[in-house]
């Protein structure tokens, strides 16, 4: 038979462990949250006349760098021209952030063969 003491201790052990539960779920879904407010962050690589990956799904919120490879300059421009990272040379990166409406075709403006996409995740 426990003692009031030992139910005392054990009671408050009960307690303890159900509400450090509560408060790392709690944290865990706080972290999720904020990710899904932030948005998350792609990379886009210019390498040997290529956007790598080609095709990037994305959603609203998100941010896009475009870094360039190549010893050329090359740019990350919209079909319809509404954004543009300008000329980017060797080591520079341009940084766009997702909106619903944007543009998510894509080319380089000096090597128009250089195609890519951004395809809106639903």
């Amino acid at each position: 038979m426990m003692t009031s003491l030992q139910l005392s201790i054990a009671s408050f052990l009960m307690l303890f462990i159900t509400f450090t539960g509560l408060a790392q779920a709690s944290e865990t879904n706080v972290e999720e949250e904020a990710k899904a407010i932030e948005g998350t962050a792609h990379i886009i690589e210019i390498r040997d006349f290529v956007f790598s990956p080609i095709s990037v799904e994305v959603k609203a919120g998100d941010t896009i760098t475009w870094t360039n490879f190549d010893i050329v300059p090359h740019t990350a421009t919209a079909i319809d021209h509404s954004w543009d990272s300008g000329s980017l040379k060797l080591g520079e990166s341009f940084t766009y952030t997702v909106t619903d409406d944007m543009q998510l075709d894509y080319f380089c403006l000096f090597h128009p063969m250089m195609k890519a996409n951004l395809a809106l995740e639903k």
